[in-house]
């Protein structure tokens, strides 16, 4: 009576949602319906005939296969690993060039790449990711960032073993064959890319669903604490599943470089990541079945695009566009993973907030000398400059200065406010963009271009936000990359009518303010100069206000903020506002140094870029954004090419491994050191420097009456309260 009352009720329900999706037909709809509607939407614009189809499948199922080791590494480790492509290249790359260049034979470089990947997989977790285990999730994404950089190194050195050049390396599998369907020819690199891609695929299916280790992989994807407990090794699964995913990268690889070949250096890895990452986002990231069906539909779809010919900038676009999209919908429908929201991923933190020198230690007149003597060299350093450059490296110079306000930018919205932005360059280019059009076709004065730049970069970072943040930690990343790389191949292309405004043709300099000359040069490197001074105090400024106290503590706890009535929202929304205000007053700047604006400055690659060079320099403090873009632009001025790559790979690891706080907060603890050592000869009592230090028992009667309270007049060093006694010992 029970099974029909329940079954009656079923029915019913049912009948009162006849829209209602029987729960069987559930999953094959999540599996399908991101694809089906990815090739209802190239069929219905974007019609094109089979042969376009075959080509468009094939290399979706390229980008399946590394697709799907990103999945496999998010379920282990909870990560979006950035780095993905770039560990299928460099053993695609050792294979590719015992073939191409060495003339062994075909079957021995795809072994010797195979086995390159496996091991090389193996290593890159036991030397670099398993350093991290304990870290956040959105410290270990970064940490990608600066694997990927390392490896596009790696891969510039090894194509100079064999004294390759840039053009493309090709390797055909050793049978002939040709065929044509509708309007493409098919040879017999696509055929083995149907057959092994499909195979390895397969490989992976039943290593996972038939044996143990696959077994132990999936149930410590699910709980790693509760394996562990469980004596399921855990980290040593993680090594299994690193080699299994850059295996997966090498075979599209190498694949790749039979249909298309492959070129030498970094100039695949963000193409085949955006793919990924757009695959990704339909499959929920975690459902495997599903990134793979979307891999192909999209591959469908860009190739139907180029059937109709549009152009790779609106094929961007529309991967961009499919990003957002899909992540939105995640949010909006509730759909998540729970892994990533178990773990803490919602903001940035681990920028350590750099101290001012304490009051007690101010008017020491040691501490005063060597103040003034430093703020005197950096001065007298910055403004005497251009006497000893000649004009070209001027030019670098006032880069350097350009993107040390773009660095303030994002010590603004990562460093204080905690959201991690790999669009910061969008900014930047509305900013340029603006000015570039006042300037030049309504000569508006710089001071006031800027101004406007400034305006129109914080209501676009409003406008991006409001969206963007919704997503959490992680996804906010790729968010915000999506919208990078959307605005700048689109929104600012005037290949577009969406873009058609913008004036991307060279300009002259105006006077600044009709009367100062500065079509120059040195002139433009002391504008630069200026603008970086003014936005420096400008933002301290604000970091001293309650708004820049209300975005760190956001960034440290957004429940406990909450409970203050404050609404996270908005605070973002100011984060956003006012670090998208810099980077477009950055932007200004920079399209008058180069007299004109170029698009290709500012796709996504320089955002995360810039986004490394922050990271580099110290988020604790503003000093860490110049002293970021000092080290990797400075970095980029005396190093080749290649080797700048290498400085920012290495630069991230070892930051986020040995000092997390960066080059700017080494800086400041050796300043610490020296202003302890200071207050120990001076007999000063600092609670801030001195809070792990014992004091004498004439210290504390110093400031401790008789009664054990403070004597009045004794205040820490933040805003004049009395000075706890836990400060004399432990942790304050």
């Amino acid at each position: 009576m029970g099974i029909r009352s329940r079954g009656s009720a079923q029915r019913m329900t049912a009948l009162s949602r006849p829209w209602a999706i029987d729960a069987r037909l559930q999953p094959l709809l999540l599996t399908l319906g991101p694809a089906i509607a990815v090739v209802a939407v190239q069929m219905l614009f974007f019609p094109s005939d089979l042969g376009f189809v075959l080509q468009g499948s094939t290399i979706g199922l390229l980008t399946a296969l590394i697709a799907v080791g990103m999945a496999l590494i998010y379920r282990a480790n909870k990560v979006l690993n950035f780095s993905q492509a770039d560990l299928g290249y460099i053993p695609g790359l050792l294979g590719v060039m015992l073939v191409a260049v060495s003339g062994l034979n075909y079957f021995v470089g795809f072994f010797a790449g195979l086995a390159t990947a496996i091991v090389g997989g193996a290593i890159v977790e036991l030397v670099v990711i398993r350093r991290f285990f304990r870290s956040a999730r959105l410290i270990l994404t970064v940490v990608t960032l600066g694997l990927s950089q390392l490896l596009v190194f790696l891969a510039f050195w090894m194509a100079g073993l064999w004294d390759a050049s840039s053009q493309s390396q090709r390797v055909n599998f050793p049978v002939d064959m040709k065929f044509e369907v509708g309007s493409i020819i098919f040879r017999e690199d696509t055929v083995v890319a149907w057959v092994l891609g499909p195979l390895a695929m397969a490989a992976v299916a039943l290593f996972l669903r038939g044996t143990v280790v696959g077994t132990a992989i999936r149930g410590a994807a699910e709980r790693a604490d509760l394996a562990g407990l469980l004596g399921v090794p855990v980290r040593r699964l993680h090594t299994i599943v690193w080699s299994i995913a850059t295996t997966l990268a090498f075979i599209a690889i190498w694949l790749r470089a039979g249909i298309i070949g492959l070129p030498i250096g970094g100039a695949l890895s963000f193409n085949v990541l955006l793919r990924s990452l757009a695959a990704l986002t339909l499959g929920n990231l975690t459902n495997l079945p599903a990134i793979t069906a979307s891999a192909v539909a999209l591959g469908v779809l860009e190739t139907g695009m180029v059937a109709n010919n549009r152009s790779p900038a609106e094929s961007g676009a529309v991967l961009a566009g499919v990003i957002i999209v899909a992540l939105l919908a995640r949010s909006l429908l509730g759909r998540s993973d729970s892994r990533a929201d178990a773990d803490d991923t919602s903001t940035w933190q681990a920028a350590e907030e750099i101290r001012d020198v304490p009051p007690e230690l101010r008017r020491v007149p040691e501490v005063m000398i060597v103040r003034a003597g430093v703020a005197l060299a950096l001065v007298a350093g910055t403004i005497a400059l251009p006497l000893f450059l000649g004009t070209a490296d001027l030019i670098k110079a006032t880069a350097v200065a350009v993107f040390a306000i773009i660095g303030v930018s994002v010590i603004v919205l990562t460093g204080w406010a905690g959201q991690v932005s790999l669009g910061q360059m969008a900014f930047v280019a509305v900013g340029s963009a603006v000015t570039a059009k006042l300037t030049h076709e309504w000569n508006v004065d710089l001071a006031l271009a800027l101004l406007a730049s400034a305006a129109a970069g914080a209501a676009v970072a409003v406008v991006v936000g409001l969206p963007a943040l919704r997503q959490r930690g992680l996804f906010l990343a790729v968010t915000s990359l999506g919208f990078s790389l959307a605005t700048t191949s689109y929104f600012l292309n005037d290949e577009f009518w969406v873009g058609s405004w913008v004036h991307d043709s060279p300009f002259r300099r105006l006077p600044l303010f009709g009367k100062i000359d500065i079509d120059s040069p040195t002139r433009m490197y002391y504008v630069a100069l200026a603008g970086l001074a003014i936005i420096l105090i400008t933002v301290r400024g604000v970091r001293r206000t309650r708004t820049g106290r209300v975005l760190l503590a956001l960034r440290e706890n957004e429940a406990a903020t909450q409970t203050f009535g404050i609404s996270p929202l908005r605070a973002k929304l100011t984060g956003f506002a006012l670090s998208g205000a810099v980077a477009a007053f950055a932007g200004g700047i920079f399209a008058y140094t180069l007299k004109i604006y170029t698009a290709s400055s500012f796709e996504p690659g320089a955002s995360i870029e810039v986004f490394v060079m922050g990271v580099i320099g110290g988020l604790g403090s503003l000093a860490g954004g110049v002293i970021g873009a000092v080290y990797l632009q400075g970095m980029g001025w005396f190093l080749p090419g290649e080797w700048v790559f290498f400085a920012s790979g290495v630069g991230v690891l070892v930051v986020l491994l040995i000092v997390p706080s960066g080059i700017g907060g080494l800086f400041f603890w050796v300043r610490d050191q020296w202003l302890r050592s200071v207050a120990r000869r001076k007999g000063v009592i600092v609670p801030s420097l001195l809070a792990d230090v014992a004091p004498t028992a004439e210290q504390e009667a110093d400031v401790l009456g008789g009664d054990g309270h403070p004597v009045e007049g004794s205040t820490d060093d933040t805003d004049g309260e009395p000075l706890p006694q836990a400060a004399f010992g432990g942790q304050s």
